[in-house]
């Protein structure tokens, strides 16, 4: 599950292995082996299941006895940090309510505001000329101005964040980016134990939960993991389908936007966070024939279950039974911002560009490799040249410095270049944020 040809096609992969049943053996990375979850009925009863299955990494065995190296690529993503999401029972309730309570003080119409004044912001950047990303240039920009702005965080600081968190899941020098992840995440921490604003980190601090630093900078780590790199691959890939569908793109040239309509079915077929929700039996279990052991790592495949053939899928429209926030005492706490986010970002993007395009055809997107996520490696788009609403958010900064877009294209053009990895874009927008 590591690698282009997985990234390229894992329906291919997912059919494949529905042939061993409910559950499969797959690798991760080189060395980390795990089994993979595949139907919809065996999703939940992990999911569901707190008295047989265990979040904790901690029993994972292969880590436990050095089979699996610690600087795996993996890693980071699998192991064990004492958060809400990989903890059981009474400490995980505890950690969750700080989230969760924390979480409900942010305000709907308010997160609405902030979020179309971003997307303005930062559509007046491009939309003169006619050409953009819609990956680096916005659907990755987005996450990380709520997130700043919903969590108080520096500008620097959320970049840094973002960066740690984005080469973590693509398991690219995941080490190196986790390290700068949980040394910014401290700073942020200390901030806020020392100057708490209106801001959900500072909430977190004050809790009854009593969160030691520790427990902060790691639950921070689970918000951002689920409000950035999900985030932004909800957006892109809503639009790449807005985009390339015909079932969506007819009804754009027709004046109907159906982004709730896209954005279910992209969390059917195309979840964001494709492979993760590692569970390990607390004891030897056999489950539908197979022997799942004490200790070695289940993952659901959410993007597998949700496309599982034993499930009516020419209904999909409305329907929110998909396992993409997940299912049980571990669902996604932020379900509903994470919903009003992607969708104001996708309304506010078609509203502003009329006749906005794929500027290549979309089977030659390239996607991210990596076992957890479904990600586009850039979204190409042209449009006739728009004007600037002169919208702005708080934080200041000039254009970013902008030559020709992703796939080397003008207005216009078509035909792939060599594609940017998404890290080449953190250098512009640092620049930007500091008003360089």
């Amino acid at each position: 599950m590591h690698g282009p040809a997985f990234a390229a096609d894992p329906a291919t992969t997912y059919r494949r292995l529905r042939a061993h049943g409910p559950t499969a053996p797959v690798e991760l990375a080189p060395g980390v082996k795990a089994t993979l979850v595949t139907s919809y009925e065996a999703a939940l009863h992990v999911l569901r299941g707190t008295e047989t299955f265990s979040k904790d990494p901690r029993r994972w065995n292969d880590l436990n006895n050095g089979v699996v190296p610690m600087d795996s690529p993996v890693v980071p993503m699998m192991m064990y940090r004492p958060n809400a999401l990989f903890t059981d029972g009474e400490e995980h309730r505890r950690l969750r309510g700080a989230i969760t309570d924390s979480l409900a003080r942010v305000e709907p119409n308010t997160l609405r505001d902030y979020v179309e004044r971003s997307a303005d912001t930062l559509i007046d950047r491009f939309a003169p000329t006619g050409e953009a990303d819609l990956l680096g240039e916005y659907a990755q920009v987005i996450p990380l101005l709520v997130f700043n702005h919903l969590f108080g965080c520096p500008a620097d600081y959320g970049l840094k964040l973002v960066e740690g968190m984005s080469g973590i899941v693509d398991g690219v020098d995941a080490a190196k980016c986790d390290e700068l992840l949980t040394s910014t995440l401290v700073d942020l921490v200390r901030l806020k134990r020392r100057q708490p604003g209106p801001d959900v980190t500072s909430w977190m601090a004050a809790h009854p939960a009593a969160l030691t630093d520790e427990e902060m900078v790691h639950s921070l780590v689970v918000l951002l993991g689920g409000g950035t790199e999900p985030q932004q691959n909800l957006i892109a890939n809503g639009l790449c389908l807005l985009l390339s569908d015909d079932r969506f793109a007819g009804d754009l040239s027709g004046g109907s936007l159906p982004v709730d309509d896209a954005l279910d079915e992209v969390l059917w077929t195309d979840p964001p966070l494709a492979n993760y929700a590692v569970h390990y039996p607390r004891r030897d279990v056999l489950y539908e024939g197979v022997l799942l052991k004490e200790g070695d790592p289940l993952v659901v495949s959410l993007a597998a279950a949700n496309t599982d053939p034993a499930l009516r899928n020419d209904q999909r429209a409305g329907n929110r039974g998909h396992l993409a926030w997940g299912a049980g005492p571990h669902n996604c706490p932020a379900q509903n911002e994470a919903r009003l986010i992607a969708s104001v970002a996708v309304e506010k993007l078609l509203d502003r560009l009329s006749d906005v395009e794929l500027a290549v055809p979309v089977g030659e997107l390239e996607w991210r490799p990596g076992p957890f996520h479904r990600a586009l490696a850039a979204l190409p788009v042209t449009f006739p040249p728009a004007p600037v609403v002169g919208a702005s958010i708080d934080d200041p900064g000039s254009p970013m410095p902008r030559s020709t877009g992703p796939y080397g294209l003008r207005p216009g053009a078509r035909g792939p270049a060599e594609p940017a990895h998404p890290k080449n874009g953190w250098a512009r927008l640092l620049a930007w944020w500091r008003g360089e």
